[in-house]
């Protein structure tokens, strides 16, 4: 069994792909274990392998020694002499062995010692070779199927598809043909563990790199990916090179190039957007195909609420929440979607409490709470009869007051939606919109204060139109850094508009609403927000 061993080295190695050197470090350590059962584990054996012969030879050492205690592991000086004349005391002596005495039982034991170590050396060389694998994708052929986990043959060794990594409703039978990627490799007892995956994101980002030539030689990056396998995904993608659009790289020429990849994965829409450094811009692509009316961040949550027109909500959510979903997996921030109808609801007034409408008055808005009737919303809803039969009020003084809430909704209603119109591609300016409160929206209707310079009386603590007319025109100049004649001019303004909507009768301002929006746009909107508003210019 040990002779002539070199020719099956060399066929085994080559056959099974093992270093012929670990082959004959398996053969040496089987003929040394086998030898050390026969003749005992005191004696101090080695086996070698032989090039020239092909043989595994075993060689026993003794130490030469004046008086031998153990014959074992010792031999007598005379009788080493024998051997070798020039041998000396404390030297160790070698015999070679005569592998035939260790019987055909031993032989046999060697023989499954060899397996062994053959089998754990192929164990190991697959192991190191798919753990350098990961990411890779692979194909192979369905062996069988277990408890809907998928055994696939890849030729040196086996992979498993757990069920959570395929795609749903795909149904491989044996003999089919599989495709995916290698996310997992553990070495367990009976081998190396492979586990493939068709759901995952980096097999979505691999097919990609496979179709497009401009990501594989990396002129295109894949920046994120997201996906809901066997529905629907999301790429985010980047350029390195301003002349190749990544997003056309992508989808190829009539879009053949993300059909490939939609046809591997069974049909599974993919949506392919721009990726931005900017993470207002890059969620705003994200949520593609819906258009987002503006955006309201909270970095130290990593929240952005998305408002949108009312056609694009359901399109924003996408069916069962799934493309909101996705945005907020590709952009990593968590995101609400929120139509303007929902915004104007929350903020046109329907809460304001009576007190704060102009004409009502403070002792009126404490008799109607005590009435039940606090917030305007709540006079808008209740009907003619309850409200002409309110308990300190005429009729006519309830129309009266119906009218001035009515007013001040739709004025209220009709300015925020004429500005956000206006600002809609602003985000800066319509995070702005949305902190102002009613009194300052009253200042912003005054003719030549714009934006910009709302946001400078703010910050200099005038923040209503009381605050405004109460300043001097010197604090005004101070505070803006306008010349004296700016001041005065917007004080004038102010005071002069302020009379004349005092002067108008209710009826007068309800008539008026239908010119209200171009009147906004006139007073306060004849300049970019980017530039100075101040009324003087």
């Amino acid at each position: 069994m040990f002779e002539n061993l070199k020719n099956v080295i060399e066929q085994v190695g080559k056959d099974e792909g093992i270093d012929k050197k670990i082959l004959i470090e398996a053969l040496q350590d089987a003929m040394l274990t086998v030898a050390r059962k026969h003749y005992g584990f005191a004696r101090d054996i080695e086996a070698q392998f032989n090039e020239k012969t092909g043989e595994i030879e075993l060689h026993e050492f003794k130490n030469v020694i004046g008086d031998v205690f153990d014959d074992e592991i010792e031999i007598s000086l005379e009788d080493a002499r024998k051997i070798d004349p020039d041998a000396q005391e404390g030297d160790s002596m070698g015999f070679k062995m005569d592998p035939a005495s260790l019987g055909r039982i031993a032989a046999q034991s060697a023989k499954q010692v060899i397996i062994q170590k053959v089998r754990e050396a192929k164990k190991d060389i697959v192991f190191k070779e798919y753990a350098n694998r990961k990411n890779e994708v692979v194909t192979g052929v369905v062996r069988k199927i277990e408890r809907g986990e998928i055994i696939v043959d890849l030729g040196k060794t086996e992979a498993i598809v757990p069920r959570r990594e395929q795609i749903p409703n795909e149904i491989y039978k044996p003999g089919d043909r599989i495709q995916g990627i290698i996310t997992e490799v553990h070495d367990i007892a009976r081998g190396p563990q492979i586990v493939m995956s068709r759901a995952d994101e980096m097999y979505l980002v691999k097919l990609f790199e496979m179709e497009v030539p401009e990501i594989y030689e990396g002129i295109v990056t894949i920046q994120a990916a997201a996906r809901e396998p066997g529905v629907r995904a999301k790429i985010a993608v980047s350029s390195k090179d301003s002349d190749v659009d990544p997003v056309g790289a992508c989808v190829g020429m009539k879009g053949s190039r993300v059909q490939s990849v939609v046809s591997n994965l069974r049909g599974e829409k993919i949506d392919i957007v721009p990726w931005e450094i900017d993470p207002i811009r890059f969620v705003c692509n994200a949520i593609a195909p819906a258009e987002v009316s503006r955006i309201r961040m909270n970095e130290q949550a990593k929240a952005m609420e998305l408002i949108v027109q009312d056609d694009q909500l359901s399109l924003a959510i996408g069916k069962r929440g799934q493309n909101v979903r996705l945005a907020s997996k590709l952009s990593g921030w968590r995101l609400d979607i929120i139509s303007e109808a929902e915004i104007m609801r929350r903020t046109e007034g329907g809460q304001i409490p009576l007190r704060m409408i102009p004409g009502i008055g403070e002792g009126n808005a404490e008799v109607l709470k005590g009435q039940g009737y606090e917030a305007a919303q709540q006079i808008l809803d209740a009907d003619e009869e309850k409200l002409s039969s309110v308990p300190g009020f005429t009729p006519e003084g309830m129309r009266e007051i119906r009218n001035l809430v009515h007013l001040f909704t739709e004025e209220r209603a009709r300015t925020i939606s004429t500005l956000k119109n206006h600002f809609r591609h602003d985000v800066d300016s319509m995070e702005f919109l949305d902190s102002l409160d009613d009194k300052q929206l009253q200042i912003i209707k005054i003719p030549g204060i714009g934006l910009k310079l709302l946001r400078h009386l703010k910050l200099s603590g005038i923040e209503n139109l009381d605050d405004l007319l109460k300043t001097t025109s010197e604090d005004l100049a101070s505070k803006l850094a306008l010349s004296d004649d700016e001041a005065v001019l917007i004080l004038q303004t102010a005071k002069s508009h302020l009379d004349k909507r005092a002067k108008m009768s209710v009826e007068d301002k309800l008539k008026g609403l239908k010119s209200l929006e171009s009147n906004i746009l006139d007073m306060s909107l004849d300049e970019p927000p980017e530039e100075a508003a101040a009324g003087a210019n």
